[in-house]
């Protein structure tokens, strides 16, 4: 959706700062749940069985919310810090900022949908419509992910002062 053409191609080569670098490495794990929580939406689908899916489906909304307890706070750290600082050099209105918010907000509001239509799972007849829920999600932060640190990440890494990585490694640190 966006590209800082300037940067494609040399991207692997910019070293983060701490700050970044921590937020970097928190998608690390991320990446490995959504990636389970992917495939077992996925297995969930292929199930025939009814008592089968229900049984999977309360077991994939324990591993969503297991999931949101990561998502949550590491997003926070973005939105709260990262993102603010950075809006300060290129505006929030337009661009990179609005566009990581908006993927923020339809992930979270993807996931969001699927709890609230998994909170009584034996009257779910729509399974696989819900397990798409979480599906969608994936494919969206996969996607943003990439661009944070592809784009973003390294952006922040060149236009942000010292003090402000200073300030925001103190501010995201646990």
């Amino acid at each position: 959706m966006f590209e800082c053409h300037h940067m494609i191609g040399n991207t692997n080569q910019v070293e983060l700062c701490e700050a970044l670098q921590l937020l970097k490495d928190e998608h690390a794990l991320l990446n490995t749940q959504k990636l389970y929580l992917f495939e077992c939406s996925n297995a969930l689908i292929n199930e025939s069985l009814l008592e089968n899916k229900l049984k999977k489906l309360e077991e994939l909304r324990s591993k969503v919310m297991t999931f949101i307890a990561t998502l949550d706070p590491h997003s926070q750290k973005e939105e709260g810090h990262l993102f603010e600082l950075m809006a300060n050099h290129i505006g929030k209105e337009n661009g990179p900022i609005a566009v990581m918010e908006m993927e923020h907000d339809h992930a979270k509001s993807l996931i969001s949908q699927f709890l609230t239509k998994t909170e009584d799972i034996s009257s779910n007849s729509n399974i696989d419509e819900i397990c798409n829920l979480v599906i969608e999600a994936y494919h969206v932060l996969t996607s943003h992910f990439m661009k944070e640190e592809q784009v973003l990440f390294p952006m922040a890494q060149n236009i942000l002062s010292e003090s402000e990585k200073t300030y925001l490694l103190d501010s995201i640190k646990d």
